[in-house]
């Protein structure tokens, strides 16, 4: 993000009377907002013009938000904050594993979205560096390729599982809350930590030998969770 200019997001979604809303918060709030009205066009004015990040609507004809959001992180780290109307844990985790940074649940208030964004723009804002290389549990992570190993395999993690291990390896032995790592992970000060949840199972699938029964990312009974070195 350019700190000289006024932070560049864009809303794609084809009800372009809750976009007009959106944006008329956004703009007040001192972002540059740009519109497109459904996924192909949003989808190619995101590649073309990189805005500082991205407000999808997840249900579109043509095109999905799912879909966009598949096609943005092919090519492009850009955050996603996605606009859904559906409740159900499934699409919110599905929406979370292609990698958008954060969902907004319909109805909602603007100005809790608008929170919602610069939240995210935070987080992803340059940061001191982690060490190169983190270790811990048979599991590497080179933090200057954004590449995890476990013994000689290569896992695949999303985003926000790739952030949770980083974080966990960094504090070996250091118990976190819930919403200790929501807000350190998503940058959230107030959100559901269920999300925390999910996706410390779906971690657990990839880094242990047995996730039912974890032996490095551990429970703590009434806090939350610790890395057992």
């Amino acid at each position: 993000m350019d700190s000289g200019a006024d932070p560049r997001v864009l809303v794609v979604d084809d009800d372009p009377a809750l976009a007009e809303v959106v944006a008329r918060y956004l703009r007040r709030d001192g972002f540059d907002v740009d519109y497109a009205p459904d996924g192909p066009t949003g989808l190619e004015r995101a590649l073309t013009t990189l805005p500082d990040l991205v407000v999808l609507d997840l249900m579109m004809p043509g095109m999905d938000g799912f879909e966009v959001c598949r096609r943005l992180r092919q090519s492009t780290a850009v955050p996603v904050v996605m606009l859904t109307a559906r409740g159900e844990e499934t699409d919110r985790i599905a929406g979370l594993d292609l990698g958008a940074d954060d969902y907004v649940t319909k109805p909602f208030s603007p100005g809790e979205l608008a929170a919602r964004v610069r939240a995210v723009l935070r987080r992803a804002s340059p940061a001191a560096p982690p060490p190169a290389v983190l270790t811990g549990g048979g599991v590497a992570v080179d933090t200057r390729a954004h590449r995890v190993r476990r013994g000689a395999a290569l896992l695949d993690l999303t985003t926000k599982e790739y952030d949770l291990l980083v974080c966990f390896l960094t504090h070996p032995g250091r118990a976190f809350r819930r919403e200790e790592l929501l807000e350190t992970v998503w940058g959230w000060r107030i959100g559901d930590t269920s999300t925390v949840t999910v996706h410390v199972r779906r971690l657990r699938e990839k880094i242990e030998d047995d996730a039912s029964a974890p032996r490095h990312l551990t429970t703590v009974r009434g806090v939350g969770y610790r890395w057992e070195p």
